[in-house]
């Protein structure tokens, strides 16, 4: 923005110096040579114009580009953000559904031997209450 700021200031300076040696070294009647200035220096006024103009134009892009950049960029991290969240959970699921299951085979394996000793203690007592 500074680099801008001097070439449109330098170019106003040399528009004043121009200007200056126009009189000078002109020719022509005072009044032609007014005319003459006064017409360069609109030129280099509506040069100076339109070059803000563009540089307005060109910082206002700009800035659009780094916006749109960097919600792009936000939003690339928030969707994988939500992935690996999503990830996450699935994975935590998972693996309490496998503790869960594990659970319920060792409660289930627990109970069939409980039985099974039940069974064969009661089978012990009905032998040896027959004998």
């Amino acid at each position: 923005m500074k680099d801008q700021t001097k070439i449109i200031a330098a170019l106003l300076v040399g528009a004043a110096a121009g200007a200056a040696l126009g009189l000078l070294l002109a020719p022509e009647s005072g009044e032609n040579t007014r005319d003459g200035i006064a017409e360069y220096i609109n030129e280099l006024i509506d040069a100076a114009k339109d070059k803000a103009q563009a540089t307005a134009s060109g910082v206002k892009d700009y800035g659009n580009n780094v916006y749109n950049n960097a919600k792009s960029r936000v939003n690339d991290i928030v969707g994988n953000a939500q992935d690996n969240a999503e990830d996450t959970i699935n994975n935590a699921r998972s693996k309490a559904n496998d503790i869960a299951d594990n659970a319920k085979a060792y409660g289930e394996d627990a109970v069939n031997n409980a039985k099974a000793k039940a069974k064969s203690n009661i089978d012990d007592l009905h032998t040896i209450i027959h004998n």
